[in-house]
């Protein structure tokens, strides 16, 4: 293995290739689904090896729906822009007659019938050719903890990926797949995007539905996408949220919100993330905050994600403690010892958080700040220091994310640059219904 990844040989045929662009070259009769699902597996088969994004490759099951997808539009039968496109899903969602592993050795499960979201992708047209590497039980935000070993950055082989949906964002920064789906807790899409320069979206909570998805913490879990471009993001949502989304006309109002309020953020980051707003003529109108110290929004979202994590897990706990790692194990223990008392207070904290975001929606459209205050940090490493404090990894990495996991607002990370030769990400958030802001926003800054 190489150091740092030769974008020579760590591309893929589908590396930064506009979804749209595909779906009018597949209508143009320029290539075929059959040819596209050939140059996915064959990028998978050589990139794989070296970043381990997928557990599982369904070629053959691939090869047969690409030939269904080739034969309908020949037939005039068109299902719109993911008929015949490759998609990758995290291996945390059912697919019939799959197993489901959820990053464990524990309580593995061959699934009847598809998540529904993957159902809407399949009657979209799309073609699911494998299942994404992701962190343990999807509790943890660096990736590196999997029954099926750590997903590696196409950036530098020796970062993290991000988690918990590491693989779903390798297998798309590194063109394997041009969309995968992820799920999204605490920042779980949002996060390995941003680390692995892929555009990443979390929908509003309950926006896609999780039927036939694993639960981590239930008030919490989002179902996300990655794509290679935002209107890719766009495209995708529409189906699997099942009603398009609707063009915004009004010029949206943007407000900056200030990431040290939540911790340290990298002064480089902060610079790396205005620019990019700047380049694409973003006005930013003023400064946001929320009232919160530092680090209280983390605590409450661990409190309440680690007890709900607990229930869902108790009896892989009782019977399999010593076969989950050790991380994990000890996540999920913080569950167990956290009194009834700090779980409800965390709740109503909850409450004033999203009353304190709906204010600052009356004043704002769009918020926007960094996704992660770092870059990839090494593959192990726990211990970090950002701008002079010494942070944990993994609440420095979800620091910025998991507010609005807790409030439930939409938010999309957008690469914005580099520093250190490693990806820096751009998040914006909005209101429900308001989603085509961030598309629109997201699109100005990659054409920038």
């Amino acid at each position: 293995m190489t150091e740092i990844a030769d974008p020579a040989v760590l591309n893929g045929y589908f590396r930064d290739r506009d979804l749209r662009a595909l779906a009018a070259e597949l209508r143009a009769g320029h290539t075929t689904s059959a040819e596209l699902v050939e140059h996915s597996l064959a990028a998978i088969t050589r990139l794989d090896p070296i970043l381990n994004a997928f557990t599982a490759v369904d070629a053959e099951g691939a090869r047969a729906a690409a030939r269904t997808a080739d034969q309908e539009l020949t037939q005039g039968r068109d299902r719109g822009v993911l008929h015949g496109i490759p998609v990758s899903v995290k291996d945390l969602l059912d697919i019939a007659g799959q197993v489901t592993t959820s990053g464990s050795l524990v309580h593995p499960h061959l699934a009847a019938a598809d998540a529904e979201c993957v159902r809407r992708l399949r009657a979209a047209g799309a073609v699911i050719v494998g299942k994404n590497v992701l962190h343990e039980f999807a509790y943890g935000a660096t990736g590196d903890r999997s029954a099926h070993g750590p997903s590696r950055n196409p950036r530098n082989i020796t970062k993290i990926s991000g988690g918990s949906s590491g693989g779903s964002a390798v297998a798309t920064a590194a063109g394997m797949v041009p969309l995968a789906v992820g799920t999204d807790t605490a920042g779980s899409v949002r996060v390995p995007a941003a680390l692995c320069g892929v555009a990443g979206f979390k929908p509003g909570y309950g926006a896609i539905p999780t039927t036939g998805v694993r639960p981590l913490a239930a008030s919490l879990d989002h179902v996300g996408i990655f794509a290679t471009t935002a209107s890719g993001l766009a495209d995708a949502y529409a189906v699997m949220a099942g009603h398009p989304v609707h063009p915004n006309d009004a010029t949206a109002r943007v407000g900056w919100l200030d990431p040290e309020s939540f911790g340290p953020c990298d002064p480089e980051i902060v610079t790396c993330v205005r620019d990019a707003l700047e380049r694409a003529g973003i006005d930013v109108g003023g400064t946001a905050g929320l009232p919160f110290s530092a680090g209280e929004v983390f605590s409450v979202l661990s409190i309440l994600q680690a007890s709900e994590a607990y229930a869902e897990h108790v009896d892989d706990l009782a019977d399999h403690e010593h076969t989950i790692d050790a991380e994990v194990v000890e996540r999920l223990l913080r569950g167990r010892d956290t009194p009834a008392w700090q779980y409800v207070r965390a709740g109503r904290q909850r409450d004033t958080l999203r009353a304190a975001a709906a204010e600052l929606f009356d004043r704002f459209d769009v918020l926007a700040m960094p996704t992660v205050p770092t870059v990839a940090t090494d593959l192990d490493q726990r211990a970090h220091e950002i701008d002079g404090h010494a942070v944990e990894v993994r609440s420095a990495l979800l620091s910025l994310t998991c507010p609005w996991n807790l409030t439930g607002h939409p938010a999309l990370s957008v690469p914005a640059g580099s520093v250190s030769g490693l990806p820096v990400g751009l998040q914006l958030i909005t209101t429900p219904g308001n989603e085509n802001l961030l598309f629109e926003l997201a699109s100005r800054v990659e054409r920038s």
